[in-house]
């Protein structure tokens, strides 16, 4: 009975070795990569030494099980073959191919080396930074990091670099403690409103101030979401919006963010109105899976919507938009990557001529389904800046399907010319670290 359940451990176990060896690349797998995938084929070579040792190389079944651990350091070197040549092919793409998409692309990022070299090159236009990036948990080094990259930039003659971040407040505070860590916004909804005015504004000046100091020029902030009025979705890992969204009520969440957003402009620093078409409504968590706002279009225009109008009208914000179907405009596909949604109502109907931004592509709404054909229907719905943020390592992959589609003449011409302008005119306030805003 031991040796049988050994065996099945040993079986289980290669299978699951293997699959993660194909897959490596995939982000939910990050964990895996660097020392994860030595210690991994460490083990497999190991294990298959001392099964041939023990005398497991005798009989069809045996040398099965032999051959599945000897197959898995081979499935990690595959996939790490298959990125470095996906890589290589990006960074030998066509001077001329790498502007004209490059200023589509945020990035995160682990390795200073090598975001630098895709700054270099122009074949991103921004870089997203969070907590690791701040090495140590000082910003002096975050700080000096970014002050070099601008300084490549210039070099290079290309524009500033888009430096963002995630610096709600609340529970999204990827900066802080670095940063001051700030209550959430929906601390102030209830204030009495010549309070609630000045300390909103205040917060965003805070925010704005401090996230200048270090160079970043865009916060994706705030959060326009109406607070959810029903219980919280069960599988709600991520976003969370019951804990981030300032209130439920429409007019209370523009009181409040409009200030905050003139407190960040005053300081230097583009505010990000997110996540529209609301996720206030949706029960499901984009993080990993799909999920419709079945709401019609007229009550989601008197309520959901008030703040983002407001916002947008009232501001110089860009607006992010998210990867859940608005069902009533386009029940086939994500909002972020939906022509019905971004030309339709954002451009055509507010007439909403600012940068507009894909939450993140690497989350799972996007990224396990065919990632590919979001990146060519965003480019071709309007959407200006294509955000590659949780594991900038896809930026290769998401990167190679944007040159594969212009390679076929399956973009737009005439809407990436209109998002070229439209990213021009945008303020990239502080090119340098400690200078004034534009």
């Amino acid at each position: 009975m031991a040796r049988r359940i050994g065996a099945a451990l040993l079986w289980s176990l290669a299978l699951a070795f293997l699959f993660a060896g194909f897959n490596k690349n995939d982000p939910y797998l990050i964990s895996l990569r660097g020392t994860g995938n030595v210690v991994v084929c460490t083990l497999a070579v190991f294990v298959a030494i001392m099964l041939i040792r023990c005398g497991y190389w005798s009989g069809a079944a045996r040398k099965s099980l032999v051959l599945l651990w000897c197959l898995v350091p081979l499935s990690f070197l595959t996939a790490h073959l298959r990125f470095e040549f996906r890589k290589h092919d990006v960074l030998q793409t066509e001077i001329p191919m790498t502007h004209r998409l490059g200023r589509h692309f945020i990035v995160g990022y682990s390795s200073f080396d090598e975001v630098a070299m895709l700054a270099d090159k122009g074949l991103i236009a921004g870089i997203y930074v969070t907590r690791h990036n701040l090495r140590g948990g000082s910003g002096e080094t975050l700080k000096s990091e970014i002050a070099a990259l601008q300084a490549r930039r210039r070099a290079a003659n290309l524009p500033p670099l888009i430096v963002a971040a995630d610096q709600e407040g609340g529970i999204v505070s990827h900066l802080a403690p670095a940063l001051t860590e700030l209550p959430g916004l929906s601390t102030l909804a209830d204030l009495p409103a010549d309070l609630r005015d000045g300390m909103a504004e205040e917060y965003g000046r805070t925010h704005g101030r401090e996230l200048a100091a270090v160079g970043i020029n865009v916060n994706f902030a705030p959060v326009l979401d109406l607070r959810p009025q029903t219980r919280p979705a069960r599988f709600d890992f991520n976003t969370l919006i019951g804990r981030r969204a300032i209130s439920s009520d429409p007019v209370r969440v523009a009181e409040v963010a409009l200030p905050y957003i003139r407190g960040l402009e005053m300081s230097g620093v583009s505010a990000t109105v997110k996540h529209f078409p609301g996720l206030g409504r949706v029960r499901g968590d984009t993080h990993h899976f799909s999920a419709d706002l079945a709401t019609d279009i007229d009550e989601l225009e008197a309520s959901d919507w008030r703040p983002f109008r407001q916002a947008l009208e009232g501001s110089r914000a860009m607006l992010m938009v998210g990867h859940v179907r608005l069902t009533a405009a386009d029940p086939d596909r994500a909002a972020s990557h939906s022509k019905r949604v971004v030309d339709g109502i954002i451009r055509r109907k507010w007439n909403f001529q600012g940068v507009v931004i894909t939450d993140d592509l690497v989350m799972g709404a996007i990224y396990q389904h065919d990632v590919c054909t979001a990146v060519v229907e965003a480019l071709n719905a309007g959407v200006d800046l294509l955000l590659v943020a949780f594991d900038g390592a896809q930026f290769y992959r998401i990167f190679a399907c944007a040159t594969a589609a212009a390679r076929r003449t399956m973009l737009d011409p005439a809407l990436l010319e209109q998002s070229e302008v439209r990213l021009e005119t945008f303020p990239r306030r502080g090119r340098e670290v400690g200078s004034s805003a534009e």
